[in-house]
């Protein structure tokens, strides 16, 4: 099973963008699913997520927030993936 990746994030968010732009990067590089969502206009995940986007999420747990390390990134997905294949 791919590992599945969740970027929260907002429009016009520069710190989104980037973490957006390394994470697409990895995925050239490591097969994941990769989904980003809008939290604006929906109450219970600005509330959630609002202060700390962009947030990153890995198989539902909290990642990373306000940036993407692009190393420590590559290294967790890695070690899912590893974990997975035993």
């Amino acid at each position: 099973m791919k590992a599945k990746v969740i970027i929260f994030s907002r429009q016009n968010c520069h710190l989104c963008h980037e973490a957006e732009e390394i994470v697409r990067e990895v995925l050239l590089e490591i097969s994941f699913d990769l989904e980003v969502i809008n939290i604006e206009g929906n109450a219970e995940l600005e509330s959630l997520y609002g202060e700390e986007v962009p947030v990153t999420m890995i198989n539902g747990e909290r990642h990373a927030y306000f940036s993407v390390d692009r190393i420590r990134f590559r290294k967790s997905l890695r070690r899912i993936i590893d974990a997975e294949g035993e």
